[in-house]
């Protein structure tokens, strides 16, 4: 049987469609509660797609209600897509896990750690005990941070190169390249624009801007019609208004310039966080890893190169750190992977998943995984910025495990 997404009833692939229904039917209660201004949500099990359902309003002001081919801001849910254009590149033999980022990127040649403040409150810098490696800008082990927190003495010297305003990742990256590293490579976790980084080595390994990479070699063979780092005139009616909860007044519309602007191609693709999709494009992205790197006849990437992405790379120790961003909590049983986390101990890590199972999440509220034990995956899309947000994803692991009939 072709594992492509046609369509299936659920008890065919051992899914109870009652169980299904009380995943959407949790989600519900939270559009009607105010929580959230609508969902859609897709499973498919063993290659082929059993449910799609849309919830809820794409905008309340219009009352317009969604619909399963709405357009969302998937934020991070980029990442593993960004990991998948680094292991094409690994498959043509482009570079090696163990390679220091700086034999793709020489501009990091001579990068130096942050070591703390002296005691006229200067800057103390000192040599790495290694190089950065491309694992670790992978894994979030690579000593970089994501910039936002001005308190942060690394973060503030990103600020003031400002990074983010970069014309070009060719240029994010040597801007980036004159601030410090904000630990020892390898020595901890921690949440940065490391995808970004890739962007920029993607890029000078293919001779190919990011997003004319990924439509190449990712969204055109897979089919993913709808996905790109920008919406053409003639589908933004279709992308989902952006909300975020105010303690006064509930969900209300986050200001316009508050937000990336995805109605023109962007100068600075961001491989971390730039993308806009649909639950049935990001779906055939998630069964092409299901497949081992196929789907519908094409391959995209190799076996072997997702097996190296969908596994932990992260040591017991860091694992047992206490790091994690948002409700993606680095802990026993849940490590990291190449851009997207992986769960070694589902027991351990306290969620009914099969071993294995990789997945990521979105600031705007989108989520996803795949789990190859139980070969099942799940796509959650909806418009609410993260913070204090619902722990969605969670959520619909335990009841989505109920629904498993073998």
């Amino acid at each position: 049987m072709a594992r492509n997404l046609t369509e299936a009833r659920a008890e065919d692939v051992g899914l109870s469609a009652e169980g299904l229904a009380r995943v959407d039917a949790a989600i519900q209660a939270l559009i009607d509660q105010g929580e959230l201004a609508g969902a859609v949500t897709l499973v498919a099990r063993r290659g082929r797609l059993v449910h799609t359902n849309a919830m809820g309003k794409k905008d309340l002001a219009t009352g317009e209600p969604l619909s399963v081919d709405s357009l969302f801001r998937i934020y991070s849910m980029t990442k593993p897509v960004t990991g998948v254009a680094m292991m094409i590149l690994h498959d043509e033999g482009r570079w090696r896990p163990e390679d220091p980022i700086a034999s793709h990127l020489p501009e990091f040649a001579d990068v130096k750690v942050f070591a703390g403040l002296d005691a006229a409150g200067a800057r103390v810098l000192v040599a790495p005990d290694h190089p950065p490696t491309i694992a670790e800008l992978m894994t979030h082990t690579a000593g970089f941070s994501y910039g936002f927190d001005p308190a942060n003495p690394v973060d503030g010297l990103y600020q003031a190169a400002q990074v983010w305003q970069s014309p070009s990742l060719a240029d994010f990256s040597s801007r980036l390249a004159g601030a410090p590293l904000a630990y020892q490579p390898g020595s901890r976790w921690l949440y940065s624009l490391s995808m970004d980084l890739q962007g920029a080595i993607i890029e000078r390994l293919s001779g190919q801007s990011l997003p004319e990479f990924m439509q190449a070699r990712i969204f055109g063979p897979l089919g993913m019609i709808d996905t790109a780092f920008h919406t053409p005139a003639e589908k933004r009616a279709r992308r989902a208004t952006i909300y975020r909860m105010s303690k006064g007044r509930g969900l209300v519309p986050v200001e316009q310039q508050m937000l990336p602007d995805l109605d023109h191609p962007p100068h600075l693709a961001s491989g971390g966080g730039g993308l806009v999709s649909s639950a049935r494009d990001y779906a055939r992205f998630a069964q092409m890893l299901l497949n081992g790197g196929e789907f519908d006849g094409v391959r995209i990437v190799s076996a072997e190169a997702l097996r190296l992405q969908m596994t932990n790379h992260l040591s017991e120790e860091i694992m047992a750190g206490g790091y994690g961003i948002g409700l993606q909590q680095i802990r026993p049983g849940y490590g990291h992977g190449f851009d997207g986390a992986v769960f070694t101990d589902p027991r351990r890590a306290g969620i009914p998943v099969g071993e294995g199972t990789y997945q990521w999440d979105g600031a705007a509220g989108t989520w996803f995984w795949v789990d190859p034990v139980n070969d099942l995956l799940f796509v959650g899309l909806i418009q609410r910025m993260a913070e204090n947000s619902p722990p969605l994803q969670a959520m619909t692991q335990t009841l989505m495990a109920e629904a498993i009939l073998d």
